[in-house]
């Protein structure tokens, strides 16, 4: 663990983190680790009871220590605590980040938790107090929807009377600690001032890089164009994949030969685009480029086009069922990994969710196994045994420990018979036994 550094500024010491989820929690540690006081700021009882008791879900770790050890250890040192008190946060703190998301639902975007959040900020806030937003947003909201209500709840000027800037948040779950670290951190400011004083402020914990943009509508814009490419891509590779497919030959070999080129550099298919920024990222240009009219149609159908891959994971599987003389709706489904993505505890925007969701409204049975998510749903099994055993087929559909590699004790579960279904090349090495066991292999 990184020693406390004592060459913090004093007016850097107290700081105040707004959301308490998958950005906000590592984010507050990485600032209390450093030397920082800090409150960490969630409107959920339950969950600030949970992470101020040492309780906390996530998998992330940094210099050989968990999560858990970092927050238990923050928490008796006393730099570190949660609480629901805005107005007691923002007496003790002169530093607020916010980084409370926008939901997406439906398609249409959900500004009221953050601008709720902002207003409380507002009537709270103190002269030379520095806000730093760094949840992914519509371009133009910092300076169009959250200044006017920071401005008219306080009574007082940005720029002049407290500071205004915004950072992109760049980290993959699982990797929190060390990519706010290490991962260069980009920001811009209301003014100058604010901008200053954002980089000094994100410099406690960025090790490298903190780059000053010329506008803040410049580095929201970034931040979205960083996910929408990403969805891009995996679009791009699921059509490749259909492609590899009918074709009869390996998705996966033929991207590990591509990607010897040096300046290629594809992503691998799997069983949707899952978690909190990829599939909403669109949903945050779309209002804008609307408001612009600019045509978005490529990034459109990409999105389009993701949003269905549960749907074609589930006919494939229909269609092999089919082949044995299977039907989907007398079918006994066992899942491993019903995470976002692979080694994850997040099941928001969950393509394995999505899939078992269409499995069950065909009326196949579903025995889903994963041993970090904590959420519960009648799905689920608490045993590997239970997803695997006596079932029509199996999809593997997220990685975890315990099952990233299938080994011997695994595959001896499985009944001749079986419709092996997976999505994340867990099984490439084995393949071929398993067929000779009476097994049906399918990959994506």
């Amino acid at each position: 663990m990184s020693s406390i550094e004592s060459n913090i500024k004093s007016e850097y010491k107290n700081v105040a983190v707004f959301g308490q989820g998958f950005v906000g929690l590592p984010l507050a540690l990485s600032f209390a680790f450093r030397g920082c006081n800090v409150l960490g700021i969630d409107v959920i009882q339950g969950l600030v009871d949970d992470i101020n008791n040492g309780i906390t879900y996530h998998t992330e770790s940094f210099d050989g220590k968990s999560i858990q050890e970092i927050l238990k250890e923050q928490i008796d040192l006393g730099r570190y605590r949660a609480t629901t008190d805005t107005a007691y946060a923002m007496k003790n703190c002169n530093n607020i980040i916010v980084t409370v998301g926008i939901p997406i639902r439906n398609g249409e975007h959900d500004l009221s938790d953050l601008l709720s959040c902002i207003s409380e900020i507002g009537k709270n806030l103190k002269r030379e107090d520095l806000v730093v937003i760094r949840s992914t947003v519509i371009p133009g909201t910092t300076e169009e929807r959250i200044l006017p209500i920071l401005e008219m709840e306080s009574g007082m000027k940005a720029g002049e009377d407290f500071y205004l800037a915004y950072s992109s948040e760049r980290i993959a779950e699982g990797r929190a600690f060390e990519e706010f670290a290490y991962m260069p951190t980009v920001v811009a400011g209301i003014n100058d001032e604010s901008a200053k004083r954002a980089k000094e402020l994100l410099s406690i914990v960025c090790k490298t890089d903190v780059i000053v943009a010329s506008d803040m509508k410049v580095v929201e814009t970034a931040k979205v164009f960083e996910n929408v490419q990403r969805d891009v891509n995996i679009a791009m590779v699921q059509e490749f994949a259909r492609f590899t497919e009918a074709l009869g030959i390996d998705i996966y070999e033929v991207i590990k030969v591509a990607n010897t080129h040096k300046r290629v550099n594809l992503l691998t298919p799997g069983p949707g685009v899952g978690g909190y920024c990829i599939p909403n990222a669109y949903y945050y240009l779309e209002p804008k480029a609307e408001e612009l009219r600019v045509n978005l149609d490529i990034l459109k159908l990409a999105r389009l086009k993701n949003s269905d891959i549960p749907n074609v994971i589930v006919s494939m599987l229909e269609g092999e069922l089919l082949k044995l003389g299977k039907k989907i709706e007398t079918s006994r489904v066992g899942v491993l990994g019903i995470a976002m993505k692979d080694y994850s505890n997040d099941d928001r925007i969950s393509p394995p969710i999505e899939i078992i969701k269409i499995l069950l409204e065909k009326g196949a049975r579903v025995f889903a196994y994963d041993p970090v998510v904590p959420t519960k749903y009648d799905f689920k099994v608490d045993s590997i045994e239970e997803a695997v055993e006596e079932k029509d087929a199996i999809l593997i559909l997220a990685k975890q420990k315990g099952y990233d590699r299938f080994n011997e004790e695994i595959v001896n579960k499985i009944k001749k018979g079986t419709v092996i279904f997976d999505t994340r090349n867990i099984i490439s090495e084995k393949k071929e036994d398993l067929k000779a066991r009476g097994m049906f292999v399918i990959t994506i």
